[in-house]
């Protein structure tokens, strides 16, 4: 058993993270500063882990949560596509700033082992779908903030490469593709269509539901729920390799018109599926190929079909509940 960092350790992917290693029996650190996580999704475990208040971008703090330990997990970052376009120089500062602070942590406390979440986002749009781990890294257009979240990705993936040549034994790459799941933030996908869709239900009682979507509905995706995103990275932690990039997601490709149509049909009703812009900066059509890591002994095992429904109807349910309070707020 070891014993981790995690920054980014109350975020979405990290606390899921945390549940995991704490239940395989490893001692665990978390970083971070609540501004998007908080300490709730670390409930039931929290008692087991040290969690250290702080901002990555702090290199003190870095530093001393990097001391003593075994390896650091580095999952710190500003996520979310709205968040993309409306503050990209603090997407920037703590993508950048705070990969490197830990690696100036890792070097100054000999902590050698190092694992590195950059993201999908770093190749923007691929050359080949299903995507291999070695296609190029891009910043189409250096002027559109959307781009703000993967430059960041490809940076921080050229840091940890290049300073993991000298002073580690092991420094690895996990590229996550389109995590959902349960508390994950509105500014995703998945949650923002259910609440759009408790919304569009409730002003439609009857019929075909009105769904608005940005562009013509055909750009895909490939939804991987965060049980087998977990899975993945834990695989990486065990089994990477020095150096090694991996793709994390499931391959099984969707139409935003049909995911649409699948959220609206978990609530029990009909989409009439309504196209309209598309955002600019946006990506046609994207998969992963996860061969290198299939190769490591991972497989998915929750199909879009199966852990939807359940994600679906937790954010619904919250939904609802907002849309209750602003209307007795109202009264």
């Amino acid at each position: 058993m070891k014993h981790y960092l995690v920054t980014g350790g109350s975020g979405f992917i990290g606390a899921a993270l945390v549940q995991r290693l704490v239940r395989d029996g490893h001692r665990v650190r978390v970083l971070d500063d609540n501004s998007r996580g908080h300490t709730g999704r670390l409930s039931g475990v929290l008692d087991d882990v040290e969690f250290v208040q702080g901002d990555i971008r702090d290199a003190a703090a870095v530093r001393g949560a990097v001391r003593g330990v075994d390896g650091v997990l580095h999952l710190a970052a500003v996520n979310g596509t709205r968040h993309f376009y409306e503050k990209p120089e603090v997407v920037l500062d703590v993508g950048v700033r705070g990969m490197l602070n830990v690696l100036d942590a890792c070097r100054a406390d000999g902590v050698g082992d190092l694992v590195v979440a950059s993201s999908s986002e770093a190749y923007q749009t691929p050359p080949q779908v299903p995507t291999p781990e070695d296609v190029p890294l891009v910043v189409p257009d250096v002027l559109n903030p959307r781009y703000s979240y993967g430059g960041s990705k490809l940076i921080s993936e050229l840091l940890a490469v290049n300073w993991g040549r000298s002073g580690f034994d092991r420094v690895a790459i996990f590229r996550p593709h389109n995590v959902y799941g349960p508390d994950m933030g509105w500014e995703h996908v998945i949650p923002e269509f259910s609440r759009r869709a408790v919304g569009a239900i409730t002003g439609h009682p009857a019929g075909p539901v009105p769904f608005p979507i940005q562009g013509d509905g055909r750009q895909t995706r490939a939804f991987v729920h965060i049980d087998d995103a977990v899975d993945g990275i834990v695989t990486v932690i065990d089994r990477g390799e020095h150096l090694g990039i991996y793709h994390i997601g499931n391959p099984e490709e969707v139409s935003i018109a049909d995911l649409a149509r699948r959220t609206v049909a978990c609530l029990g009703r009909e989409a009439q599926v309504i196209p309209g812009p598309a955002a600019p900066g946006g990506t046609d059509r994207r998969s992963p190929d996860i061969s290198r890591l299939t190769a490591l002994g991972y497989a998915p095992r929750i199909p879009l079909s199966a852990g939807l429904p359940g994600v679906v109807e937790w954010y619904a349910e919250r939904a609802r509940a907002d849309a209750a309070r602003i209307g007795q707020a109202a009264e």
